[in-house]
């Protein structure tokens, strides 16, 4: 293979780490904090909610929505890194 398809290939294989790594940490959000953890989530209160409850509707669109910026910031640093940068 060619320099420009091994570093093609190793852009991918970063990419894809990070999306794994991101997508697993809104799981975790999502359906940890929302459902498995709901119990003791609720004995603490946000804005007069239960937090179980609080993360279950509005939590995991938020750190979705902060796991965009992260990713963003994450491209921009590897799109430096292998020189696909505009």
């Amino acid at each position: 293979m060619s320099d420009k398809q091994d570093n093609a290939t190793a852009y991918w294989k970063e990419n894809l780490r990070y999306l794994l790594i991101l997508l697993s940490i809104w799981f975790a959000v999502s359906y940890g904090a929302g459902i498995l953890f709901k119990q003791a989530l609720d004995s603490i209160k946000l804005g007069g909610f239960p937090l179980g409850f609080w993360f279950a509707q509005q939590g995991s669109i938020y750190v979705f929505v902060i796991l965009i910026f992260v990713y963003v910031h994450l491209m921009n640093k590897l799109d430096k890194k292998y020189g696909y940068n505009e």
